[in-house]
Formats: C-alpha cells, sequence, structure tokens
C-alpha cells in the first residue's frame, strides 16, 4: 500500500489512533463522517497492508523509576578476526537481548550505531556500559549525551490530511 493510496479518511482515522489507539470506531466515525463499521473495515486494511504495525502502552519513565535517559553513540571495528560473522551483524544480534536499549538505529558518518538508553540512574548506566556496552567484542568507541529535558517527544508519524 503506497502513501498514495492512502485517502483523506485512512489519514484522518490514523492521525485518530495515533494520538489514541484505544479510541472507539465509532468515536473515530462520527468525528470523520463514517459508520463505524466503515472506520473497522479501513482499519483492517490498514492492517493487513502492514501500515497498522501494532498496538502498544506507551509508559512514562520516570513512574517506573527510570530516570535517566542517554544517547549513546557507538563505533565498531570493521573487521574482527575472532568472529566468525561480520562485526555489525553480531553487534545487531546483541542490542536485541538489551532491555536497557529501548532504540537502535544504524547510521551513516564517523559513528556506525545511536542507542537509546533508558536505566534507572547513573549506576545503572556506568554498570550497562562497563559489564555489557563495553565488554561487546565488536565496539570500538562510545560516546554518550545525556539528556537533561524532553523537549519534545511523540511517536506519532506527520501525516497531511
Amino acid at each position: 500500500m503506497t502513501s498514495e493510496a492512502f485517502d483523506r479518511l485512512d489519514r484522518a482515522i490514523l492521525d485518530s489512533l495515533q494520538a489514541n489507539g484505544r479510541e472507539t470506531c465509532e468515536a473515530i466515525g462520527e468525528r470523520i463522517g463514517l459508520s463505524s463499521s466503515a472506520v473497522l473495515r479501513r482499519i483492517k486494511k490498514l492492517e493487513d497492508a502492514g501500515v497498522i504495525e501494532r498496538y502498544v502502552a506507551l509508559l512514562k519513565p520516570e513512574a517506573l523509576g527510570l530516570g535517566l535517559m542517554a544517547y549513546v553513540h557507538v563505533r565498531l571495528e570493521k573487521r574482527a578476526e575472532h568472529a566468525k560473522r561480520n562485526p555489525m551483524d553480531e553487534f545487531r544480534a546483541a542490542v536485541q537481548a538489551w532491555p536497557q536499549v529501548v532504540e537502535c538505529v544504524a547510521l551513516t558518518g564517523e559513528m556506525d550505531f545511536q542507542l537509546r538508553l533508558v536505566v534507572e540512574d547513573m549506576g545503572a548506566y556506568s554498570r550497562f556500559m562497563m559489564d555489557t556496552l563495553l565488554r561487546h567484542p565488536a565496539v570500538q568507541d562510545c560516546r554518550t549525551s545525556f539528556v537533561m529535558d524532553r523537549v519534545k517527544t511523540t511517536t506519532a508519524l506527520p501525516l497531511a490530511i
């Protein structure tokens, strides 16, 4: 399904679900001028097409005692003699098992990856870095920036309605 295949109503439905994933089809339909069954059919079509990947609850880290957020830029060794696999592949696989890493993206430029960490405090950050990240055989260098204030946080994608 290409972005051209979405009409104004699909975009309005997606916009509503991004704002409140628990909003009823009836409430969405009333707002955009469709029956709840038409909204449900469109949502099912968007799910089947993979546009709607999944539904989640967004949690407030501070309410769970996770008061420290950091961005860690990681540079990997390009070739590792000990490794049977490519260091990039090894690192990508390892990151999947680290719950402190809530996002990992591959980058262009000087560093290879950026990790977004959410941990309890500086002690938890230090333990993760020393016991996990810096012990990974492919990791060559890391640089960390700590979040002082979240100015804007959203999971909503920009939809032109």
